[in-house]
């Protein structure tokens, strides 16, 4: 080729590639038009979109993770609580000194919240190494080293799901207020298991028992009281102004009734002292002519304990507190009432464990009063604890023969085991060989409630003549609610049977049992407006029943 020929070439050549490279360049300016950045931003949003739904998918799977999580911590938390759901409870509901010590009642509850029922559960209390057990009831009891544990006895070993069982008791004597006040944590194991009361829980307890004690001021009783101005006009409360003795005169047993001289079925009703060593200024002719005239009572049980507080047989006056019982008994004589002379066993829970001296006092007391037809002698007031049927027939067999030889048919109440309730079981093997004997049954309408009187029916089916010579209408404790659908179904079994019973008790004491409000003082003469609401209520069972 020539050299024309090839620089023309090369014009073409260079020509092409400069319209390629305007082409090329207008291509790139159209990219970056205003529309193009639009698609550009459409694609960098769509892409962002893909970023943020992943971004939210892993937000989610996060939240997701944190929700097991927290469920997790949940289930956890529901483990945790599951100990706040179960949990036993302590209150101090009243407190004495005594003898240069101190001496309460604590309550203690078991509270079940959760859908099962507990079994196999018992209480740990660090009462004090320097902290004695004077008294318990609705447990049997064990002190280790400063460690009070307690037990179910046979008819409260299952607290049933959402429920709380209330009616567990002590009484302890401290060596100051002080070690007294600290005894306040209580802690429930089941199957073995630990059970703390929490904070949270001390202050719900703390919140119940306040909601229950305002119930309790806010209750009313169910059934009207007499007026004043017939509380007035009945000075005597049998035929034509004659006293109870003088009307029905000496009393026996017959079958499974009381009868009065005449034969005729009688019933014995009226209350009984507390502890008179605590109490001795209600053992007193006043107080019981208040409620002879007013009440229409007609009997008095005089309670001397023999162990708690310094009792006949621990450490008390024992010439001091047979003068109280002697004061009692010449009262209700004078009187024309009924009275039973109480050998008040409880902390040392078989009678065997003062046998001897019940022997030497009921020698002395029958001596006495062998010439008072209106006197009655009940030898041991609960049995409890590990004593058996057994342990108490062999001691009412050594101590009525002495009571016998001065007495030869006075009636004599016999009680019976787990705090007088077996009477069941005493009429599968009663005392043989003696006349005018009974057996003692007693209720707390709160606590004691079907099974119970199923026991006293079964026994009177066997021919046991029964006596109710302790009962109330609140718990096991006496403290505590009042149950009066209960105490009604008690006192319907009275009525039906003809049993005789002694209403529990006569003080101030501040307790739902105490039958005078613990802000009156007075030992007699005593208003409707101050009684307590148990009070009202018996005196108006009492007088109404006349």
């Amino acid at each position: 080729m020539d050299d024309n020929k090839q620089k023309n070439t090369n014009k073409i050549l260079i020509g092409v590639i400069a319209v390629f490279a305007v082409v090329i360049i207008g291509l790139l300016i159209a990219l970056f038009k205003p529309g193009k950045e639009e698609n550009n931003d459409s694609t960098d949003e769509a892409v962002t979109e893909d970023v943020i739904t992943d971004a939210k998918a892993g937000d989610t799977d996060a939240q997701a993770e944190n929700e097991n999580d927290q469920d997790s911590d949940k289930d956890t938390e529901e483990d945790a609580s599951e100990e706040l759901l179960c949990y036993a409870g302590i209150t101090g509901t009243n407190s004495w000194e005594n003898n240069g010590k101190y001496s309460g009642q604590l309550d203690i509850s078991i509270t079940n919240k959760t859908d099962s029922d507990i079994k196999n559960w018992s209480v740990k209390i660090d009462i004090g190494k320097n902290t004695t057990l004077d008294s318990f009831w609705n447990c049997n009891t064990s002190v280790d080293n400063g460690i009070l544990t307690l037990e179910p006895v046979e008819y409260n070993g299952v607290v049933s799901a959402n429920q709380t069982l209330k009616d567990i008791g002590i009484i302890v004597t401290a060596s100051s207020e002080s070690d007294f006040k600290n005894i306040k944590n209580a802690t429930l194991y089941v199957d073995g298991n630990k059970y703390e009361l929490t904070k949270e829980t001390e202050e719900e307890v703390a919140a119940e028992a306040e909601k229950t004690t305002a119930e309790e001021e806010e209750t009313t009783t169910e059934e009207e009281t007499t007026t004043e101005s017939d509380d007035n006009s009945q000075k005597k409360n049998d035929d034509n102004g004659k006293t109870p003795f003088e009307v029905h005169g000496k009393i026996s047993v017959k079958g499974t009734d009381i009868v009065d001289e005449n034969g005729d079925k009688f019933q014995l009703k009226g209350p009984s002292t507390h502890g008179i060593a605590w109490f001795p200024d209600y053992v007193s002719y006043d107080t019981f002519k208040t409620f002879r005239d007013d009440w229409g009572a007609n009997m008095i049980r005089i309670a001397m304990y023999t162990h708690e507080n310094g009792g006949y047989s621990n450490g008390g006056d024992k010439n001091y507190l047979k003068g109280l019982v002697d004061e009692g008994v010449n009262a209700a004589t004078d009187l024309g009432m009924y009275v039973i002379v109480d050998w008040h066993i409880l902390q040392e829970q078989n009678p065997q464990v003062y046998k001897d001296d019940a022997i030497d006092f009921f020698s002395e007391m029958s001596e006495k009063y062998k010439d008072y037809d209106n006197v009655i002698f009940e030898i041991c007031n609960e049995p409890n604890g590990n004593a058996s049927w057994n342990d108490v027939k062999s001691y009412a067999e050594e101590v009525i023969p002495v009571i016998r030889t001065n007495c030869p048919d006075t009636i004599i109440i016999v009680g019976t085991p787990t705090w007088s309730q077996d009477v069941d079981i005493a009429a599968n093997d009663p005392i043989t060989g003696y006349d005018n004997i009974m057996y003692a049954a007693h209720f707390y309408a709160s606590t004691h409630k079907e099974a119970i009187r199923n026991k006293v029916t079964t026994a009177i089916g066997k021919g046991l003549p029964v006596f109710i010579s302790e009962c109330s209408i609140c718990d096991a404790s006496g403290n505590g609610s009042i149950d009066y659908n209960e105490a009604d179904a008690w006192f319907e079994l009275i009525d039906e049977y003809n049993l005789s019973y002694a209403v529990w008790n006569i003080s101030n004491k501040n307790e739902t049992s105490s039958l005078i409000s613990s802000s009156c003082n007075k030992t007699s003469g005593w208003t409707d407006d101050e009684l307590s609401e148990t009070g009202k209520w018996f005196k108006n069972k009492i007088k109404n029943d006349n």
